[in-house]
């Protein structure tokens, strides 16, 4: 009866999607090599996260001194680390919930320095338009990532939707790398707001077919 009562709750949960599962196995095969260098070398989880959020500062200050296509590139090596610290922690068999949950927060501030640095170099060059896009931009990445946060928190599922931290990182990263061209940063941001928008819808939907009927 126990066997079976477990089978009827899995099929009452709803399953993680394939973009989630494509995004881990993809993930998972870019990580491995780094992971099993860096696990000779005795470096902590923990430490690798607090390396990528001293990345991410770097990169806002790199932005809001003008300096956006070497920001570019810190961008992707800070989200290398952020991809490496919770692989390496699984790697070691070290995952712990203090760890996640750190991961979480340095993440959240690292996202938000960076929006804050595109903040002060749109401001500097008296850009109405990037300071406006930066504004809507903010809150829908952190509601994408509460969302998911507070779903799990309640026993749901809420790792869904087309635009993750990750897809953030590259499309950041890809604006401040063609920053030369007219308009580059602003269209990238715009397509991070748009897209984290319709992932908060998404997520938003999700927990609620979960939650429907209790």
């Amino acid at each position: 009866m126990e066997g079976s009562s477990v089978s009827i709750a899995s099929k009452k949960q709803p399953s993680k999607s394939r973009l989630t599962e494509a995004r881990k196995v993809a993930a998972y095969r870019l990580s491995q090599p780094l992971v099993r260098l860096l696990a000779r070398t005795g470096i902590t989880p923990n430490a690798l996260t607090w390396v990528g959020l001293l990345l991410s500062f770097g990169a806002a200050a790199l932005i809001a001194l003008g300096q956006p296509f070497i920001a570019g590139f810190v961008v992707l090596i800070s989200g290398l680390f952020d991809m490496l610290d919770g692989a390496l922690a699984r790697f070691i068999d070290k995952s712990t919930k203090f760890g996640g949950i750190l991961d979480s927060i340095l993440d959240r501030l690292g996202e938000a320095a960076i929006l804050l640095g595109l903040l002060i170099f749109f401001v500097r060059y008296f850009s109405a338009p990037g300071i406006l896009v930066v504004g809507f931009t903010l809150p829908a990445a952190l509601m994408v990532s509460y969302l998911r946060a507070r779903a799990e928190a309640a026993g749901l599922i809420g790792e869904v939707g087309l635009f993750t931290r990750t897809e953030r990182i590259i499309i950041i990263a890809l604006g401040l790398l063609l920053s030369s061209i007219d308009y580059a940063l602003i269209i990238s941001l715009s397509i991070i707001a748009f897209f984290s928008y319709v992932t908060v819808i998404q997520r938003l939907l999700h927990i609620w077919r979960q939650t429907k009927g209790e």
